[in-house]
């Protein structure tokens, strides 16, 4: 009895030993100085609601004759700028989404769908890449307009895509064929070219806030670069993970790792390093293959691009292009809000001047070549990015994430374990370049999600029994902030 006091006693001190906290040593965050985007347009969304519901009551022929008219003078409207190099001010590309905007709801009420939302979106998302070569993409009218235009249209066909039949929901689109000389593959039906990048959506809560936190919030929160072995033909991604840190995977493992949606991505063939070296993507996805496999490169998750000992998802692509002299992100991505750097900077991020992976987009280095999703997991897409558009609401609030101090001994030992699996080249518990304290905070950040996520579920099940057609992404968002006030 008397040694199992003694035991009981040891453990408690050990115990009360690891509920110390140890100070916080942290950097003072790389700050950005800029405005995040805003597009302050409740009542535009509102509007975009009702004409739906007005255009699904009006007959079938005559709506189709409507539909038809407008996008014809859409098209004429794109068709009288073809040639013609469009400035940011110019007003066109304003022009060009209020029209969009006008016939998109009319098109969602449609019986009988055509592609042709998909069609002209992908003509001007083609046209706004051209253009922007003669951009100076650090130009608050040139961001602005290509995100309204390349994020904003993704939106309103999205909407239109979710409120159609499975045999008209498009998956996949084509938007520019970039001539490539690399090895090629299939990958869901687009051909797809060694040193292309891949830009994708997980699926884990953390994928909502990467691809949310950000001053221009986007679609995407991962980047992975092709290699496809000459020889072989055997294609592989050489991507960073949190939970591993730089690691070349199978196509077939990175397809069954949760994807949400992936674009494709290439070097325009007449940038001058290319011309000078149209295999440069194959050597460049090559160097990032071989520099993977000879070293180990942990996951960086102060998320700094000038130091890469560590690196996240999108330093591999960029370090990869700039052994080569082509620097991916023309134009930095930033983060500014006061709420959203708290949030990240408890996941060690130092850096809110940096790249995220939403942001390759809109460098005119990059061709878009191709963009896939399905239509069951888009909308699971739409409502996670609502959640998460919620929660940083209530971020920029002042709403901190906390965690249970009586855990902090139990995270200790398990972050302990890890650190001898790392040292033994196997996956921790709790990701290497990750502390007790951050991962407790990261359990406290995926309750809410799940939580608010939870009650808007039942809210959106509700909407749709009352409402027979899905909720547009701002009722989303709504009901997604009502889910947090309960």
């Amino acid at each position: 009895m008397k040694k199992f006091i003694t035991f009981l006693l040891i453990i408690a001190g050990i115990y009360l030993l690891l509920l110390i906290p140890m100070p916080e040593n942290k950097s003072e965050p790389q700050k950005a100085s800029e405005i995040p985007f805003i597009w302050d347009q409740d009542a535009l969304w509102e509007n975009l609601e009702k004409a739906f519901l007005r255009a699904k009551a009006i007959p079938s022929e005559e709506l189709d004759s409507i539909v038809q008219e407008l996008a014809f003078e859409n098209d004429s409207i794109l068709n009288a700028n073809k040639n013609k190099t469009i400035k940011p001010e110019d007003g066109i590309y304003a022009l060009i989404e209020r029209r969009f905007f006008q016939i998109a709801p009319l098109i969602a009420a449609q019986e009988n769908k055509s592609d042709w939302h998909v069609r002209f979106y992908n003509r001007v998302r083609k046209k706004i890449k051209l253009d922007s070569r003669f951009w100076d993409m650090n130009s608050s009218s040139a961001r602005n307009t290509s995100y309204r235009i390349l994020y904003g249209m993704r939106a309103t066909v999205e909407e239109i895509l979710l409120q159609s039949s499975d045999d008209q929901f498009v998956s996949t689109t084509f938007v520019s064929d970039e001539p490539s000389a690399t090895p090629s593959v299939d990958i869901l039906g687009i051909e797809v070219h060694s040193g292309d990048l891949l830009v994708s959506r997980g699926g884990a809560e953390v994928s909502a806030f990467i691809s949310r936190g950000n001053d221009f919030p986007g679609n995407f929160s991962h980047v992975a670069i092709i290699h496809i072995n000459e020889e072989t033909d055997e294609p592989y991604l050489v991507e960073a993970h949190i939970e591993k840190g730089v690691a070349i995977a199978t196509l077939d493992e990175y397809l069954n790792d949760k994807k949400l949606r992936f674009m494709v991505m290439r070097p325009r063939v007449d940038l001058e390093q290319m011309m000078a070296n149209p295999m440069l993507p194959h050597e460049a996805s090559l160097f990032i293959f071989n520099e993977s496999q000879t070293r180990h490169i942990p996951y960086d998750f102060k998320m700094d691009y000038y130091d890469s000992s560590a690196m996240f998802c999108s330093e591999v692509g960029s370090y990869a292009y700039k052994q080569f002299g082509i620097n991916l992100w023309e134009s930095e991505s930033t983060i500014s809000s006061n709420g959203i750097i708290e949030w990240l900077n408890n996941f060690g991020v130092e850096n809110f001047v940096t790249q995220m992976p939403s942001d390759l987009e809109y460098d005119p280095m990059l061709s878009v070549v191709a963009e896939w999703r399905d239509k069951e997991i888009l909308f699971q897409d739409h409502v996670d990015n609502a959640v998460m558009d919620a929660l940083i609401s209530r971020a920029n609030e002042g709403e901190k994430l906390d965690y249970n101090l009586w855990m902090l001994p139990v995270a200790r030992v398990i972050k302990a374990y890890s650190l001898l699996l790392n040292s033994i080249g196997k996956e921790g518990i709790i990701p290497e370049g990750m502390g007790a304290v951050t991962a407790l905070k990261n359990t406290d950040f995926v309750d809410r999600f799940k939580e608010c996520k939870s009650i808007t579920e039942l809210k959106i099940n509700a909407f749709k029994e009352e409402n027979e057609y899905l909720p547009p992404y701002w009722q989303l968002v709504r009901m997604a902030e009502e889910s947090l006030t309960n």
